[in-house]
């Protein structure tokens, strides 16, 4: 197999100027460099970009499916990428050598469609949240998984064009996962893979007004458009019962109701229930898909 060539994308909405301009640094200081970057400005100006990175701006906030997906069309356009880098615009790399162990990774195995990166905080602590497994009390174990994180991960641009890229109707959360469930029915490979390491500030979603509406709403299309009819109920009603039980704002629980209802009420693109050798494969890897 020949090297991969990895491009980088990041999605900003302008607000972040010198947190960009430090993850660009970070990229530029890459021992092996990337063969495209590319800066998406979502519904917002871009501030001035360093030589070689490629901005495009979209007049309206795509949300983050939107935007990556404009950023995925504008590296395929090149032609010369194999591998897709997405990074969060408040992101750091701190080693120098993350595009070049990412290209060894996806070069070794044809079969690996996502890498997902371990993301720390400014004192290297790892939120629980940030581990995409069940058991995360140890965030330093590597291993194949069943969702990835949006902060920092690598798609393989072949698999992309096999599952069809980001859902353009989830906006915000559980976009990752809706690939990552794709990614696994066709038979690519999801790694955790720890030792790339994203540092990122710590903060909670919930700080996004739209957090509880949207999180409601796109479990809800998550099991319209990929679940086999028996395991719907039983993935919602496991949801329905954590939420009640972990979130503890009646008004953040008024807004996750109303979007549970409207994702019951709304379509959410075409129905393609996973093959249940995919949901035994998601069980052997520790995560059903009704948790």
């Amino acid at each position: 197999m020949t090297r991969p060539r990895v491009g980088v994308a990041v999605l900003t909405m302008g607000n972040r100027p010198e947190e960009l301009r430090a993850l660009l640094d970070s990229v530029a200081r890459q021992d092996e460099p990337a063969a495209r970057i590319v800066v998406v400005g979502n519904g917002a100006p871009l501030p001035e970009l360093p030589d070689g990175v490629t901005g495009v701006e979209v007049p309206e906030n795509l949300g983050v499916s939107g935007g990556r997906n404009v950023a995925m069309e504008k590296l395929r356009e090149f032609g010369d990428v194999d591998i897709l880098l997405d990074l969060d615009d408040d992101g750091l790399l701190i080693d120098s050598d993350v595009i070049r162990r990412v290209a060894d990774l996806h070069q070794a195995d044809p079969k690996l469609g996502i890498v997902s990166f371990r993301i720390a905080d400014e004192n290297g602590e790892t939120a629980r949240r940030h581990v995409p497994r069940l058991r995360a009390s140890d965030p330093m174990r590597r291993g194949l998984v069943t969702t990835f994180l949006g902060g920092a991960h690598s798609l393989s641009m072949p698999m992309l064009e096999r599952t069809g890229g980001w859902p353009d109707e989830f906006f915000f959360t559980h976009e990752e996962t809706d690939l990552a469930w794709r990614a696994l029915d066709a038979g690519w490979d999801v790694l955790y893979e720890p030792k790339l390491l994203l540092q990122h500030p710590k903060t909670s979603p919930a700080r996004h007004a739209v957090y509880y509406r949207m999180t409601a709403r796109n479990r809800v299309w998550l099991a319209k458009r990929h679940l086999p009819a028996p395991l719907v109920p039983l993935y919602l009603a496991s949801w329905t019962g954590m939420t009640l039980l972990r979130t503890r704002s009646a008004m953040g629980l008024r807004a996750w109701a109303g979007g549970f209802a409207e994702g019951v009420r709304r379509p959410c693109g075409e129905r393609r229930p996973m093959k249940w050798s995919t949901v035994w494969r998601m069980t052997r890897l520790g995560r059903p898909p009704v948790i």
